[in-house]
């Protein structure tokens, strides 16, 4: 009898050892989120047990699973049996609407229960930051280049010349590619640029980044250019005037005072004329008279015979 005894109490000893070995495999505990400009992140404390490789799996249930398809979970296929303790479930986190996520951990056959997020995740809580960005001044170009922080962003940037906050300008910018054109800068004058994160669907914006500001190149060049250009000009409408004038002269000339050219067959070669009067055919003799003409009056005449 006593030998059954002691049977007993050695059998109810290992099963009690073995149930108190599978109670050391908890459910995660501290899960939690961490979202930073729509990059999302599961996080929890590890299970330890002494020298094991404790693996954990991580599922999530949406606004459809949890209300048309009998609130069922899809499992995370990036985070199934991992030894982190985070998982980015940023692909799976799809749309504005309220998520659950668990993680249980797993140890060869032996599974924890699930542990759960405290309350439902909306990427719309996501904490957004200004952008990284950079201020240039190229000649008198006012450039600036933004952080690429992803395809859902967009940024405001607002910029203005120093001392006239009043009247700054804002350029919004859809996509990042390069450096981006903001504004044509007035020589030796000093620009500023600030700038913020937008994130469309969600419909929220950061703070604004620091202000930083950049003087245009100095004035010196820019007046010696418009010296020269002001000289060449003058120069050029100097001698436009002066031609104009002197053809405006010759056509007043031409047209008030023409200068009349004789025919060759009315020019003379002595400085008078003769003309000859005779009297009846058969007379022998003819009385000489010489006429002396202005030749304005042979020109008259000879003008008057042509037409």
């Amino acid at each position: 009898m006593s030998l059954k005894l002691i049977c007993f109490f050695l059998c109810t000893l290992i099963a009690s050892n073995l149930t108190g070995e599978k109670a050391l495999l908890t459910a995660p505990q501290n899960i939690s989120i961490l979202s930073t400009n729509m990059k999302h992140f599961l996080t929890w404390s590890p299970v330890i047990i002494q020298g094991e490789t404790v693996r954990y799996s991580v599922e999530f249930q949406g606004e459809y699973e949890r209300v048309y398809a009998n609130e069922s979970w899809i499992p995370i296929s990036e985070c199934s049996l991992i030894t982190a303790t985070l998982c980015n479930i940023t692909e799976d986190i799809s749309a504005t609407v309220a998520y659950n996520l668990r993680v249980r951990a797993a140890l060869g056959a032996r599974r924890s229960e699930w542990g759960t997020l405290k309350g439902f995740f909306n990427r719309n809580t996501t904490s957004l930051t200004p952008p990284v960005m950079k201020v240039i001044a190229d000649g008198y170009h006012l450039l600036v280049e933004l952080e690429e922080m992803g395809p859902a962003f967009q940024f405001c940037v607002l910029y203005w010349k120093k001392g006239q906050e009043r009247r700054m300008q804002q350029k919004l910018v859809k996509e990042v590619s390069s450096v981006v054109h903001l504004d044509t800068m007035e020589a030796g004058a000093e620009y500023c640029v600030k700038a913020q994160s937008y994130v469309e669907a969600i419909n929220r914006s950061s703070s604004f980044s620091q202000t930083q500001c950049v003087r245009a190149q100095g004035d010196t060049s820019m007046w010696l250019v418009t010296a020269l250009i002001s000289s060449a000009g003058f120069a050029v409408a100097a001698l436009t005037l002066s031609f104009l004038t002197w053809k405006t002269s010759k056509i007043f000339q031409y047209s008030c005072c023409p200068v009349a050219v004789l025919p060759d067959t009315l020019k003379v070669s002595e400085p008078s004329s003769q003309l000859i009067l005779c009297g009846s055919e058969g007379a022998e003799q003819c009385d000489l008279m010489v006429v002396v003409m202005p030749s304005e009056e042979v020109l008259r005449l000879w003008l008057q015979e042509t037409l």
